[in-house]
C-alpha cells in the first residue's frame, strides 16, 4: 500500500514530517493541495478516514483567524466544512498521513513510528 502525505509544501509541520519519512527511509508519496488540487471526494474520503470533518479543520492558524465571524459560524456540517476547505485548502490541518484505510492527522515523531509500524 502506496503511503500518501497531504498537505501545503511551504508548511514547516509538513517540512518536519517529510524529513522523518525520509530519515526513516519510508516511502511516500506527497501531495501538495495548492499545487495538486484538491476535490471535494478526497475531502469526503478524508472526513471518512478521520472520523468527523471537525478534527479536519484548523482553527488554530492565521487562514481561519482571518475569515469573517459569519464564515466561521457557518461551518456546521461536513457540507459546508467541504465548501470551505475546498475555497480555503490552508484550513486543513497538517500532515495528513493515510495508508488504505489507515490515517493520521497531524506529526509528532512518535506517531509516526508507531503508525509506520502498523500493517494493514
Amino acid at each position: 500500500m502506496t503511503l500518501m502525505m497531504y498537505g501545503i509544501k511551504n508548511c514547516d509541520t509538513i517540512k518536519k514530517a517529510r524529513r522523518w519519512l525520509e530519515a526513516h527511509q519510508i516511502a511516500y508519496q506527497f501531495h501538495d493541495y495548492r499545487g495538486d488540487g484538491l476535490e471535494h471526494a478526497q475531502l469526503t474520503a478524508f472526513i471518512r478516514l478521520v472520523g468527523d470533518w471537525q478534527p479536519l479543520l484548523n482553527t488554530r492558524g492565521t487562514t481561519w483567524r482571518q475569515l469573517s465571524d459569519a464564515e466561521r459560524a457557518a461551518v456546521t456540517d461536513p457540507e459546508s466544512a467541504c465548501a470551505l476547505l475546498l475555497a480555503h485548502p490552508a484550513l486543513i490541518k497538517r500532515p495528513l498521513l493515510v495508508s488504505g484505510e489507515r490515517a493520521l492527522l497531524g506529526f509528532t515523531a512518535e506517531s509516526y513510528h508507531a503508525f509506520t509500524a502498523e500493517k494493514e
